[in-house]
C-alpha cells in the first residue's frame, strides 16, 4: 500500500481578490478525503489520516485507470436544498453498523469532489505545478454521479466570491497556479470564508481551558447556541474574567455560570439544523 500523504492545508485571507497568478474554487462543505487506489483495493483517509474506507462503499469504484492517489472533499447533498450539508456527511462518517452504512450509501450517497491528483501509476506528481496536475487529473479521471472534478475559475476571484455568497456557500479557495503540493499549511492556498455574524449573550465559561457559553434571544427567552473557543486575545480574556467575578450565579463540574450581562459579537459558518452556531469565534466583547 502507498504511504499515507498528509494533505496540503489552507491559510486564511479576509477579503476576496482577483489575480491572474491564481485560480479560484468554491469551498466545499464536507470533510477532506485522501483516496488511495492500488490494484483492486481502494482506501479512504480523513485529513487526520483516520481510515474511513468502510463508511463510503459507494466511493470504492474509482473511475481512474491504474493506481492513483486523489485529494478532495466528501460531500452530502441535501435533497431539499441541493446544497452541500456538513451535518449529513458527519453523520455518515460516524456510522459503524454495516447495514446502516449500506442503507445510506443507496438512499443518500455521498459525492467525492476531487481537486488534486498526487500520484498516478507509480509516478509522484506533487512537485508539478497545480495547473499541470489539474490537466493530468482531467485526462485520467472519468467523472460520474459519485466522482466530480471541482469547478475552477481563472483570475476572476471577486466575481466567483460574490456568486458563492449569493448562493449562501461556505466561501472560496484561491490557489496559486504554479504551486507544488506540500503536506502542510501554505500561503499558496488561501481560504476566504463567507462568515455570518451574530450578537450573543455570554452566560458562563468553562473551568478548564477557554470556552464561553453563548445564548441568543429567541421569542422572548434565551436559548443556548454553542460555545466560543477561538480568536479570544489574552487582553479580552483578562477583561472578561475581571468583570465576570462580580456576576457569578453558580457552577457545576465543568462550568461557572454568570448573569447574562455581557454581549459578544461572533462570526460563524452557518446555523446548524439544531439551531447552533457552527464554529463561532469572537469578533468583539461588549461590556
Amino acid at each position: 500500500m502507498h504511504m499515507l500523504i498528509s494533505p496540503m492545508l489552507l491559510e486564511s485571507q479576509d477579503n476576496p481578490f482577483s489575480d491572474p497568478a491564481f485560480i479560484f474554487e468554491p469551498k466545499m462543505d464536507g470533510h477532506r478525503l485522501i483516496l488511495i487506489k492500488k490494484g483492486d483495493e481502494t482506501r479512504l483517509f480523513t485529513r487526520e489520516q483516520t481510515e474511513c474506507t468502510r463508511q463510503y462503499p459507494e466511493l470504492h469504484d474509482v473511475p481512474v485507470e491504474g493506481d492513483v492517489i486523489l485529494d478532495g472533499e466528501v460531500c452530502c447533498i441535501d435533497p431539499d436544498t441541493g446544497a452541500s450539508d456538513f451535518e449529513l456527511v458527519m453523520e455518515r462518517l460516524q456510522l459503524t453498523k454495516r447495514e446502516k452504512i449500506h442503507f445510506f450509501a443507496k438512499q443518500r450517497p455521498v459525492h467525492y469532489v476531487v481537486w488534486d491528483i498526487l500520484q498516478h501509476k507509480g509516478r509522484d506528481l506533487r512537485n508539478l505545478s497545480l495547473m499541470k496536475r489539474r490537466s493530468i487529473l482531467e485526462s485520467v479521471m472519468v467523472t460520474n454521479e459519485r466522482f466530480h472534478i471541482i469547478l475552477q475559475v481563472n483570475e476572476r476571484g471577486e466575481e466567483l466570491y460574490n456568486l458563492l455568497v449569493e448562493q449562501s456557500m461556505q466561501g472560496m479557495v484561491a490557489k496559486k497556479k504554479d504551486s507544488p503540493y506540500v503536506s502542510r499549511r501554505s500561503h499558496d492556498w488561501l481560504k476566504i470564508m463567507n462568515y455570518k455574524y451574530e450578537d450573543v449573550w455570554i452566560t458562563g465559561y468553562r473551568k478548564e481551558g477557554i470556552g464561553w457559553l453563548a445564548e441568543v434571544e429567541d421569542h422572548g427567552r434565551k436559548r443556548p447556541v454553542g460555545m466560543i473557543e477561538s480568536d479570544i486575545s489574552p487582553l479580552q480574556k483578562k477583561e472578561f474574567y475581571d468583570v465576570t467575578q462580580q456576576l457569578i450565579t453558580g457552577e457545576d463540574n465543568q462550568f461557572v455560570y454568570i448573569q447574562p450581562l455581557i454581549k459578544a459579537k461572533v462570526k460563524f459558518y452557518h446555523w446548524t439544523r439544531h439551531g447552533f452556531l457552527r464554529k463561532p469565534s469572537l469578533v468583539e466583547l461588549k461590556f
